[in-house]
């Protein structure tokens, strides 16, 4: 009897262990990752309430190891940028480059040009001041001194629509949720179009002000400083906000002296004209005038082209893209696919090429929603599974190099190869052996990429977690999951 009884319990517990919605190969042969994993999610507190996919593949064959509600639809957060990222790369190609034209319409007399100078944006989100400073340098170069026209922003190459389907308003003076323009502009070569970037520095003594720095330096944006410089011993609290369809950003609260500055980026309103007043402060750097108004339009039909700015690479932009999990990079190379392939810079049509190349990699576009290109919508839902067949079936495309090159490294300090996971997994096992894409929204957490484990394996891993009151241990958990897998 006592023989019985321990079968039945050890019977009782492998049952536990394994639960009601896992499914394992039983060919598989990691087979002590079943009940790591499952203890480890029954375990977890911060998961009561939740909901976790998670999808663990074999690199080599694509074969399910471990599958723990993952055909279920879960919200992706950025996760959703492996799905642009990889259907940018095949219908765009890893050597596409955006350009910016400059034209000018009517004749150049005594180095006046007797009409209006056009800048038409074809959706580079890397232009920096330095760029219009490279283009204004060009047209002075070729004997203009005056513009008696108008200077006139051209953003037709997309539709005019900003902001996507379900971008809170919370997030619109965000540098994350930035507009959308085919013309835009950069404060850093972090990228983060359509943004300025903010620096708060303490003065030297108490009661003073701070000083304010503003990258690039425009009077574009106005600055409200009602900020104070506090005693050392006294509390960092400062808000940086700008106000609601202007370009008017408001700091207040304190800042102690010898404090660290306090950094903002923030989302400037309308930013094509934010490009144009850019050129126009490098016009008139190389000593050129404009007399006429600065404007949006369209490049006319008798315009004569002068100068072209082209971006780095697409397998370039994929760094800062994905290491850094720039959503106005994913809305835009959404835009730019609608343009190149149905005619139309718009979200309805890049989305339905998005839906269209998904079926190439062995995944089913009637399992998802798609809303958006990054991630940041609440409705955008994908299977954990689909993640994980997209990051197998990608391995076998030509420029697979470029796309787990853009992934962050776990562990490794270096921005622009850690990205989003350098301050994450920095254990012997797992340190720069994790490359794969994080994800974050409210109540949502991701990470699906690649680890090589310490027997040299290569495992493909999707773990999506929704319905979390606490994302941060939502990371940790994950952490948790890929050192186990890491340490098979």
């Amino acid at each position: 009897m006592k023989l019985k009884l321990k079968i039945v319990i050890f019977i009782i517990i492998l049952l536990w262990a394994t639960g009601p919605y896992i499914h394992v190969n039983a060919t598989s042969p990691p087979a002590n990752i079943t009940v790591q994993l499952n203890q480890l999610l029954m375990k977890e507190p911060a998961l009561q309430g939740a909901i976790a996919g998670i999808s663990v593949r074999s690199a080599t064959s694509g074969q399910v190891i471990y599958d723990y509600q993952g055909s279920v639809r879960l919200r992706p957060a950025s996760n959703m940028k492996l799905l642009t990222a990889a259907a940018a790369l095949n219908v765009l190609g890893e050597d596409f480059t955006f350009a910016t034209e400059v034209f000018a319409d009517g004749p150049i007399k005594k180095n006046i040009l007797e009409g209006d100078l056009y800048i038409k944006g074809k959706g580079d989100p890397t232009l920096l001041k330095t760029d219009f400073d490279q283009m204004a340098e060009n047209i002075q170069k070729q004997g203009i001194k005056k513009i008696k026209g108008n200077l006139i922003g051209d953003d037709s190459w997309y539709d005019n629509v900003r902001y996507s389907l379900d971008l809170p308003w919370s997030d619109e003076t965000e540098h994350y949720g930035a507009q959308i323009s085919a013309l835009t502009a950069s404060p850093t070569v972090d990228f983060d179009a359509g943004s300025v970037k903010i620096e708060v520095k303490p003065s030297l003594k108490a009661g003073d002000k701070p000083t304010v720095k503003m990258t690039p330096k425009t009077n574009y944006v106005k600055i409200v400083n009602l900020a104070e410089t506090v005693a050392e011993d006294g509390i960092k609290e400062m808000t940086i906000e700008r106000e609601h369809a202007k370009n008017t950003i408001t700091i207040e609260g304190t800042i102690p002296v010898k404090a660290k500055p306090e950094k903002e980026w923030v989302g400037v309103w309308d930013p094509t004209l934010y490009a144009v007043t850019l050129l126009k402060q490098s016009l008139a750097k190389q000593g050129i005038s404009v007399m006429g108004k600065m404007k949006t339009g369209t490049v006319s039909d008798t315009a004569k082209l002068l100068t072209t700015h082209r971006s780095m690479t697409l397998s370039q932009l994929l760094v800062p893209f994905m290491k850094l999990s720039n959503n106005g990079h994913a809305e835009i190379l959404v835009k730019e696919m609608g343009k190149v392939v149905k005619g139309e810079g718009s979200w309805e049509k890049g989305l339905q090429v998005l839906n269209a190349e998904m079926p190439k990699f062995g995944v089913n576009p009637k399992t998802l929603v798609l809303r958006d290109g990054s991630g940041v919508s609440h409705v955008d839902l994908i299977p954990a599974n689909q993640l994980s067949q997209l990051l197998f079936s990608v391995q076998k495309e030509k420029w697979f190099p470029s796309y787990i090159n853009a992934l962050p490294v776990a562990g490794v300090r270096d921005k622009m190869v850690g990205g989003s996971l350098r301050y994450r997994m920095k254990g012997p096992n797992t340190l720069g052996k994790v490359k794969a894409k994080t994800g974050t929204i409210s109540t949502v957490s991701s990470l699906s990429g690649y680890v090589i484990t310490k027997s040299g394996q290569t495992l493909i891993f999707s773990i999506l977690l929704n319905n979390m009151i606490d994302d941060v241990k939502g990371k940790k958990i994950e952490d948790q999951i890929v050192t186990i897998l890491a340490n098979q």
